[in-house]
Order: structure tokens, then C-alpha cells, then sequence
């Protein structure tokens, strides 16, 4: 298998510089190109091909949100890690709204930052632990539909862990399809519309940690 290419967008060059600096710590991540803004990251990911996007928020012209919701819908099977210095709920709200996999700082450690990378290419999130605390603020309990079943409740235990549905069949010992199947049941009790805000809901709920 090759490496696994990385898409970087930041309007300051010193920052994409570093984040390069950070990536090539690992062998098995390659940065494929660079953008300064929103619009040249939706024109390079046509022409690169990412896997992961890190992509910031706050730039001119088109900005990281805007960016993130066009990429997301142009090509759904990548991951967009937003990379902020910034921590601020309307920000965290609305990047997760937009369909990014996950939400760090600029002050993220190399080696969790590499880890997020590669939980986004699995389809897994990764959350600052502050903004997870500011997104479970924000899921209200839902009406449940129905009761979850055992089952469906430790699933839901592990997409709120960052699990992909591979991973998940892997340490149940069932299929992907049986997992996606669950999953997509237990989306539609909750009255929620993806695996975050399921995870999040896990969060409030006391099914999990944020450790």
C-alpha cells in the first residue's frame, strides 16, 4: 500500500511548513500539496486526490467552513481534520456541522496530530477534549424512537471511541455489513444524522468518557 496523502491548508506558509515538518515524521504519510484558502483547497483536491484534508477555519475568502462542507460533498470519502488556533463553540459547531472528522488545535501535539491523520482516513473522529466537552453541550437528548438493544448500545460505545465500522467488526467478530446495519439502526432510534453526533450523544449520556 502506499503512503498516505495529506492535503495541507493554512493561509500562513509558516504554519504549512511546520505541519510538514510534523508529517515527515512519519514514513507512511505523504503531503501531496499545499493551499492558502478555501477555494485553491477544493481546486487542489480535485487535481491531488488527498485522503486527508487539514484544514483550517479562519482564512480569507473562502474559509475553512465553507471549504469543508464543498469537499465533503464533492468527495465524501475524505477525511477533513479542521486544525484551528482558535477554540470557540460557533467554530467547533459549525466545522462538525460541515462534516469534519475532527476538530485540534494549532498546539496538538506532532504525535497526536499524526494518529488524528490517520483516524480521519479510517473514517474515525478525533476531538480536542475541550470541544468535545462544548459539542456535548449542545446535543439535546432526543426523543428516543425506541429502545437500543445490547448490542447496539456497545457499538455505540465504540463509535463514540473513534471506531470505524472495520474496526468495530473486527473486535465484535461480525461483519462490516452487520456493524453499518446497527449502526445505521441505532441512528435512526436516537433521531440523530451521523456517527458524531452519536458519539456525542454517548458523551452526554454518560456512555463514555472523554478520556
Amino acid at each position: 500500500m502506499g503512503r498516505l496523502r495529506v492535503l495541507l491548508v493554512d493561509d500562513h506558509a509558516v504554519v504549512r511548513q511546520g505541519l510538514r515538518m510534523f508529517l515527515a515524521l512519519d514514513e507512511g504519510l505523504e503531503v501531496v500539496g499545499e493551499a492558502a484558502d478555501g477555494g485553491e483547497a477544493l481546486a487542489q483536491a480535485e487535481k491531488l486526490a488527498p485522503q486527508v484534508v487539514l484544514m483550517d477555519l479562519l482564512m480569507p475568502g473562502t474559509d475553512g467552513i465553507e471549504a469543508t462542507r464543498a469537499l465533503r460533498a464533492r468527495h465524501p470519502g475524505v477525511g477533513v481534520l479542521a486544525l484551528t488556533s482558535a477554540l470557540e463553540d460557533r467554530l467547533v459547531n459549525e466545522a462538525m456541522r460541515a462534516g469534519a472528522a475532527g476538530y485540534l488545535l494549532k498546539d496538538t501535539r506532532p504525535e497526536d496530530l499524526i494518529e488524528a491523520v490517520y483516524a480521519a482516513a479510517r473514517g474515525e473522529v478525533r476531538l480536542h477534549p475541550e470541544a468535545a466537552k462544548r459539542l456535548a453541550q449542545e446535543v439535546r437528548t432526543p426523543e428516543m424512537r425506541e429502545s437500543l438493544t445490547p448490542k447496539e448500545t456497545e457499538i455505540l460505545r465504540l463509535v463514540a471511541r473513534g471506531f470505524s465500522n472495520k474496526r468495530i467488526a473486527q473486535r465484535l467478530e461480525v461483519s462490516e455489513l452487520t456493524v453499518k446495519t446497527h449502526v445505521s439502526h441505532l441512528l435512526s432510534k436516537l433521531d440523530l444524522s451521523s456517527r458524531t453526533q452519536a458519539a456525542l450523544f454517548a458523551l452526554k449520556e454518560g456512555l463514555v468518557g472523554l478520556d
